[in-house]
């Protein structure tokens, strides 16, 4: 029996993956356990439970792999800085200190975070370190369900790539080609996420929500539009970039870009966090977020020809941009598409350890049935019964216990009926940036008023945050055409324009708060402003979903909920029950579902 431990730490989403015999047994980001978003530190909580998960102690790990060669990153800053010499002094002095300190002597930092777990951890045991986008294609191909695969990675850098293209086939993968820092997709886009006041590694996400705001045909718009691809980025046939240094400064300084600099081209003031956002905001995140979709689709272009291949797997943080993903998908470009659902630099963590097992492994059983080998990504922790139950004693806590699954879900959908939020723990917690029925807030989709409510009262975030549906396949096809595997919400598609409501002529100008007040579909709350949605279909019977939107399409003809992160404003995702117990307990959550127990607020 081989075990091999994978760990990604030291930049931002750590996380620790455990594989046994090649199987996934167990992966978790070290911010669930923490409890700081995005933490980059080592994952020792995240290893121990990968190590109770498996039932096994450090000891009997056989290997452990991080996740990219610290050498090979600290020569790109070296030269970096060395290139750009005087320029950047004041970050290499702030870089330096760690490097030295930490980061170079990484392997000694590693095997004493592991003796700080098992003081009798032998430094014998091997240590090794993948590559950061091989680590990310492996990620992206062994888990998929396809034997053979084009590969594409992108994100904003490793150690010199910024996006590779590269060719799976059973046990091997081979890196076709690459693009190197500083020309970086990833970083593109983060530049225009700090511009507009969100932080960087994090608020990539909010850009991407905010861009159905602005106004495609605004004269504005295309002015943006232009200057994107004339003075700051070059667009290569192949997908391949070249950034205008000139106009950046993150590659020697501790800014993503010269604000001032931004604000003379576009003629438009940068934004600050908490800041009002203006309709130019909007109209400048459309501009980025639609040249990102047009380099991603040339990418894969150049992919599809360059391997020949008619499955594409996909990792790197830019893949969990949804809106391109599924607009890759109506390209027909590719048959078929899978993307890890921990696409991020915690998904490197899984990568390295299946990049090294399948470079050990000589034989190969080839794929059948068309499943992935991430189990729906729940491979954290799970709440046992008899920890709730204890819980329920000590607390005093209201709750009821139903005798079986089909009461439970019965009373649950009534409650969603009447337009209560619920959240919702049930098995094992995702690995992931996305909750997918493991750690949910599920509700209503027809209440017309939820997506405000949610933003608000429970998440605490801003009102113009999209919310996600889930839901059954026949739903998917009946409500928007859409008719592939998408279990984990890589994909954003618009409704049908029969379920639409239609706007007045103005609408495309109307101010944000006024977009937010228009019911836009039979499904308000999940129905983003351009009548788009990024979609959650359940087709496994056993996920923690299915006979949840059974039996909503029972009650109401329609198998399809709201499901958004168990979480608020910049917390994790909920991992323990106590986690779960309070947030409920301090948002507007009407109902906590864990397992059988239904828990209640007390009376005023």
């Amino acid at each position: 029996m081989a075990i091999i431990l994978g760990i990604s730490a030291y930049f931002h989403d750590s996380a620790a993956a455990l594989l046994v015999d090649g199987k996934v047994i167990a992966a978790a980001q070290e911010e669930r356990f923490n409890r700081v978003k995005h933490s980059p530190d080592f994952p020792r909580e995240a290893l121990r439970y990968c190590l109770e998960e498996a039932g096994i102690t450090l000891q009997d790990v056989d290997e452990v792999v991080f996740y990219e060669k610290p050498f090979i990153k600290f020569e790109r800053l070296l030269e970096t800085y060395y290139l750009n010499a005087p320029r950047g002094l004041l970050s290499f002095l702030k870089a330096m200190p760690q490097w030295t300190q930490k980061k170079l002597l990484l392997r000694r930092e590693i095997f004493k975070a592991l003796r700080e777990i098992d003081p009798n951890y032998s430094r014998q045991k091997k240590l090794l370190f993948s590559s950061h986008h091989l680590s990310h294609a492996a990620s992206a191909f062994y888990p998929s369900p396809f034997n053979e695969a084009a590969i594409l990675t992108i994100d904003a850098v490793g150690e010199w790539s910024t996006a590779t293209i590269g060719r799976g086939s059973e046990n091997a993968i081979e890196i076709l080609e690459e693009m190197r820092f500083p020309n970086s997709v990833g970083l593109l886009y983060s530049a225009f996420t700090y511009f507009l006041g969100f932080k960087v590694n994090s608020g990539e996400y909010k850009l991407m929500g905010l861009a159905p705001y602005g106004d495609a045909s605004h004269e504005e718009t295309q002015r943006f539009i232009r200057l994107i691809r004339e003075r700051l980025v070059t667009v290569y046939a192949d997908g391949s970039i070249r950034l205008n240094q000139k106009l950046f400064a993150f590659e020697v300084g501790l800014r993503m870009v010269s604000k001032r600099k931004w604000e003379k081209l576009f003629g438009i003031p940068s934004r600050t966090d908490n800041e009002a956002i203006s309709q130019s905001h909007c109209n400048l995140a459309f501009a980025i977020q639609s040249v990102t979709e047009d380099i991603v689709y040339k990418m894969a272009q150049h992919a599809r020809k360059l391997t020949g291949c008619k499955n594409l797997c996909m990792a790197g943080g830019v893949a969990l941009n949804c809106v391109a993903n599924g607009k890759l998908v109506d390209t027909g470009i590719f048959e078929n598409i899978w993307i890890q659902p921990a696409a991020g630099d915690a998904g490197g963590a899984l990568g390295a350890a299946l990049a090294r097992h399948h470079h050990l492994t000589t034989s190969y059983t080839p794929k059948t049935g068309g499943r992935d080998g991430m189990k729906g990504a729940f491979l954290g922790p799970a709440i046992t019964p008899s920890e709730i139950e204890a819980f329920c004693r000590r607390s005093k806590a209201v709750h009821t216990h139903f005798p079986s699954r089909s009461t439970l879900i019965r009373h649950i959908v009534e409650q969603l009926r009447a337009d209560k939020v619920i959240a919702w723990v049930q098995g094992r917690m995702e690995f992931g940036p996305r909750a997918l029925g493991g750690r949910s807030i599920i509700a209503n989709a027809t209440s017309v008023d939820m997506q405000k409510r949610i933003n608000r009262l429970v998440k605490f975030r801003e009102d113009f945050r999209p919310f996600a549906p889930v839901m059954l396949r026949n739903e998917a096809v009946k409500y928007f055409g859409f008719n592939q595997e998408a279990a984990y919400m890589q994909y954003v598609a618009e409704i049908s324009a029969e379920f639409r409501n239609v706007p007045d002529a103005g609408y495309a100008i109307l101010p944000m708060n006024e977009k937010l007040a228009f019911p836009r579909s039979k499904f308000p709350a999940i129905s983003h402003v351009d009548f788009s949605s990024r979609l959650q279909i359940v087709e496994d019977a056993n996920h923690p979903f299915y006979d949840l939107l059974l039996e909503m399409r029972k009650q109401t003809g329609d198998g399809l909920l709201v499901n958004t992160s168990f979480n608020t404003n910049g917390e994790p995702i909920v991992c323990s029950l106590m986690e779960a117990y309070n947030c409920f307990c301090k948002t507007d959550i009407d109902i906590l579902v864990v397992d059988k127990f239904v828990f209640e607020k007390r009376a005023e």
